[in-house]
């Protein structure tokens, strides 16, 4: 098992909890996409525990809690965090990418896109300039 794709699972788990906070304080057509990011990110973390415990070792599991990079207390800070996770989220996609080939490489390449659009998707909705980034998951 790569340290990378066990590291991608810790983002997923992060993501999926991260959500929580999220939804409760969006309205409107924000709250479907919410919903929608959650369930993509429980599906992906599904998908890579199976691949990853079909690989032997030990498969990271997820915390309790995580704590927040800053409160989330309205609408505004709600979209900020949602950009935010799906940009961390990310980052651990890319890092998996030179260890990866073929088939596993395709899906960690799909991840990395998928929260790429996600993360657009949020800032457009936030009013974000820019929408976009020109290389997702790459450390600014």
């Amino acid at each position: 098992m790569s340290e990378e794709l066990a590291a991608a699972l810790r983002a997923e788990y992060a993501a999926i909890w991260a959500y929580g906070p999220i939804g409760v304080r969006l309205r409107g057509a924000a709250v479907d996409a919410a919903r929608q990011a959650e369930a993509a990110h429980r599906s992906r973390r599904d998908a890579l525990v199976l691949q990853l415990a079909a690989g032997g070792g030990t498969v990271p599991t997820g915390q309790a809690g995580y704590a927040l990079p800053f409160p989330v207390t309205d609408q505004a800070s709600a979209l900020r965090l949602a950009v935010e996770i799906e940009e961390r989220t990310g980052a651990y996609w890319r890092a998996a990418l030179p260890v990866t080939t073929g088939a596993e490489r395709s899906r960690v390449l799909a991840a990395l896109t998928d929260c790429a659009v996600r993360a657009t998707r949020w800032r457009r909705t936030a009013g974000m300039t820019p929408v976009t980034v020109a290389f997702p998951g790459r450390p600014g």
